[in-house]
């Protein structure tokens, strides 16, 4: 469903105005904002994917690899997934691949672009969560972006409302006042890219950035998806919500698990670098030198024959040893 006509959002204080859709012409050929809004989105998050593959220490050409890969792979699966949810809206192989006369879903982009990086990274032996991780702010600065192409097309809107944000459009030749669900969308999806960012240079564990957006961005579509009036439909459930319950329940259960993981020097454990605590090749932690020690003087100072387990320290001088 799409609006027509003069846009207003009464309740700002901004009056109607009109928005063509088309951006300009090359050759006498139209290039429609949607598109141009699309390819802003692209090229941003090219340009951070590179940026955060070499804070990841990735090489930047597998990042463009990926994405020569991935793009046309993601087209395809966003038109695939589109197909399927509507398959009684067409009535030939023709109409179901005409991508140009408008039909996709941006989760079956998301699906199709990892199985792509999934395997890419099997065949190059790659850190797949490592790179999810370059790869997720990216994605979501991109829908953030590309959401102002369905308000240039007066797509993608919510039910009628009265909020004071309201959009007004002409709906079936009725003018209407409804939740203006892009601009919802957008502003979680660019606060969501300014989350993972900070996620990613503070994260725990590789894959914590990506199950981040897992559980973010599964979150906010599905509450926005509820309001809009186009939703895809498999009996009275909306497919996008299911989706997202499934995106989200992924998220969590992931992030429980890398983040549970023991961190290197828990309960106890030596850590490489930590003076006296560093066992020698076939030497219990227990038998380790202290610091300080001169070669030689471990041996004097380790526990008699007889002693009792644990009277030994690891990692310091006991009462009445030699410092």
């Amino acid at each position: 469903m799409h609006g027509s006509g003069a846009i207003a959002f009464p309740g700002l204080g901004i009056g109607e105005f009109f928005v063509d859709r088309v951006a300009f012409t090359v050759f006498g050929r139209e290039v429609y904002w949607y598109g141009v809004f699309i390819a802003t989105a692209f090229l941003l998050g090219v340009l951070l994917s590179l940026r955060l593959a070499r804070e990841n220490g990735l090489d930047q050409d597998h990042i463009v690899n990926l994405v020569l890969i991935t793009t046309p792979v993601s087209i395809v699966g966003a038109r695939a997934y589109y197909v399927l949810t509507t398959l009684d809206r067409y009535d030939s192989f023709y109409d179901m691949i005409a991508i140009w006369e408008g039909g996709i879903a941006i989760y079956g982009a998301i699906l199709a672009g990892m199985v792509c990086f999934f395997v890419y990274c099997r065949a190059k032996k790659l850190p797949f969560l490592k790179v999810l991780d370059v790869a997720a702010p990216s994605v979501i600065l991109g829908q953030g972006i590309g959401r102002w192409g369905n308000f240039v097309n007066q797509e993608a809107f919510g039910r009628v409302t009265d909020l004071p944000w309201r959009m007004e459009l002409t709906i079936n030749g009725v003018r209407q006042a409804v939740h203006p669900t892009f601009l919802y969308e957008s502003l979680w999806d660019v606060a969501g890219c300014a989350l993972l960012l900070w996620i990613f240079f503070h994260r725990r564990a590789d894959g914590q950035t990506a199950f981040s957006y897992f559980v973010w961005y599964g979150v906010g579509r599905f509450f926005i998806e509820g309001l809009r009036t186009d939703s895809l439909y498999v009996g009275p459930f909306r497919i996008s919500q299911l989706v997202s319950i499934a995106l989200c329940a992924v998220g969590v259960v992931m992030l429980r698990r890398i983040l549970r993981r023991p961190a290197a020097g828990a309960a106890g454990e030596a850590q490489p670098g930590e003076a006296g605590c560093v066992p020698a090749p076939g030497q219990s932690a227990a038998d380790a030198p202290a610091p300080g020690d001169e070669p030689g003087e471990a041996a004097a100072d380790a526990p008699a024959p007889g002693d009792e387990p644990g009277e030994a320290a690891a990692c310091g001088p006991q009462e009445g040893q030699r410092p």
